[in-house]
């Protein structure tokens, strides 16, 4: 195994380990500040985290607001408040050591005020901003107005070149590093194309080598890049290391920070890891953000399965080979679809799925009426946690605040099923968390053969840093 040597990366020599962000109260300071504490660059999720009252206890995220646009307001009040008090937990337990990054999603609703209202409210305790999620154009222009280093996170080398030509090469130096995060592999949300098959993953190096080449066009040739994304046992990347043509490279951990002691996720979803198969573990594109995402399959993934499984194409009268009336609803509405499929709905209704819910695409699913009554209630409640959502068909952008779309009852609400997966507690949290989001990278399967983990053992986050230093 090659040495694994510190890097110069954001003004600092540290060791080569970044730990991945992951939003809502998972990617908390204090991870982050014990994985910066042990040398590497730690990272706190500034996406709605928790804040906490004068007793240390956390401040449940409850809406009040009678309006969508009211709720929003709400919504980033507690995620600046949540974000501050992360980033001094971190900045407190890493006590100089290593670098704290702050991670944020630019298609969150209101990112840019968030960001601003965090690095104002803490100042000298963030040393980089790290952002996906889209096209952050203007992150160099909030991380310039701060005085810190900055690290897009993109999936190919034409996704940098857009963001450099467009905006980066005015703030160059403050460039810390580039993540490039692979859509087949990581957690939580992915930037696939249109182009590219989410069935059929391609080998990360030569698209990473040909980021290095666009990067060393505009002469970064030593700025680093972060690998993210199935990475497990640097043994396995000896090839990565050192190696002249991709210059020097950093490594992103996302799931692996999941099973420490210090994080704070619930000690069922630590034992749901503990015993994931290869596979358990998939691309979907349920997200009501648009993008795919990758998530451990459980009843709440089958369930939105099973939403768009029972769909099929209507119309409001007879129309090409529409011509089987279906009667739907409780006041018997009379739609049309094919023969073919009036008896696939009227079979899935004899099932109990008696609710024909409208879909964008002139399409319509059936589910049970508890279902359908936790949709609408679901997408009333909204308060407008991302800059688009197709759930609710939320928009933050005035005057409409809306998508212009009919709200999608195939997705869901993201910020309440990871609020919940994320402090469930007590006797049934097996339950919760089976019934909620459970974002992980695809080889989370590892934990169950990764011999450091037999027995059950989980680490602190020392403990891993220090496996992961010998390569194994």
């Amino acid at each position: 195994m090659k040495p694994i040597n510190a890097i110069r990366m954001g003004g600092t020599d540290i060791l080569p380990l970044v730990e991945g962000g992951k939003g809502v109260s998972i990617s908390t300071g204090i991870s982050a500040g014990h994985w910066a504490a042990a040398g590497g660059a730690g990272t706190v999720s500034i996406v709605n985290a928790d804040s906490y009252d004068e007793d240390g206890n956390v401040v449940p995220q409850v809406y009040h607001g009678k309006t969508r646009r009211e709720r929003h307001e709400e919504l980033i009040d507690y995620a600046i408040r949540g974000g501050i008090a992360q980033a001094r937990i971190a900045h407190e337990i890493a006590g100089g050591r290593g670098r704290i990054h702050a991670n944020i999603l630019w298609e969150m609703g209101g990112a840019e005020r968030v960001i601003n209202g965090v690095l104002e409210g803490a100042p000298g305790m963030i040393q980089g901003l790290t952002c996906g999620a889209g096209m952050p154009y203007r992150l160099s222009e909030i991380a310039a107005r701060f005085g810190i280093h900055y690290y897009p996170i993109v999936s190919s080398a034409r996704a940098f070149n857009a963001l450099w030509r467009r905006s980066y090469h005015k703030t160059g130096e403050l460039l810390g590093a580039v993540v490039y995060e692979d859509p087949w592999r990581a957690g939580g949300h992915n930037g696939l194309s249109n182009t590219e098959n989410p069935l059929a993953p391609e080998d990360p190096f030569p698209r990473v080598l040909a980021l290095r080449k666009q990067m060393r066009a505009f002469g970064l040739d030593d700025t680093p890049i972060i690998m993210a994304g199935g990475v497990w046992w640097l043994e396995e990347w000896q090839d990565w290391i050192d190696n002249p043509e991709l210059g020097p490279i950093v490594f992103q951990f996302g799931t692996r920070p999941l099973l420490t002691r210090e994080s704070p996720i619930p000690d069922a979803w630590k034992q749901r890891l503990l015993t994931l198969k290869k596979g358990d573990v998939f691309l979907n594109r349920f997200s009501p953000t648009g993008f795919y995402s990758s998530a451990v399959n459980n009843s709440f993934l089958r369930e939105l399965r099973g939403r768009s499984e029972r769909q099929v194409p209507f119309s409001p009268e007879a129309l090409g080979e529409h011509t089987a009336a279906l009667a739907i609803g409780a006041r018997g509405r009379q739609v049309y679809v094919t023969p073919a499929d009036a008896q696939r709905a009227r079979l899935w209704m004899e099932e109990g799925h008696t609710e024909a819910m409208r879909t964008p695409d002139n399409t319509l699913v059936f589910v049970a009426p508890e279902q359908a009554r936790e949709i609408l209630a679901d997408q009333g409640a909204c308060m407008g946690c991302l800059s688009e959502c197709r759930f609710s068909n939320w928009s933050q952008k005035p005057p409409a605040y809306s998508n212009g779309h009919k709200a999608d009852p195939r997705s869901y609400c993201i910020q309440k099923t990871l609020q919940a997966a994320a402090h469930a507690h007590g006797p049934d949290q097996a339950d919760v968390i089976d019934h909620n989001l459970m974002f992980g990278g695809t080889n989370a399967w590892r934990f169950a053969t990764d011999p450091f983990y037999a027995n059950g053992f989980v680490p602190t986050v020392a403990q891993l840093l220090e496996r992961i230093m010998t390569g194994r």
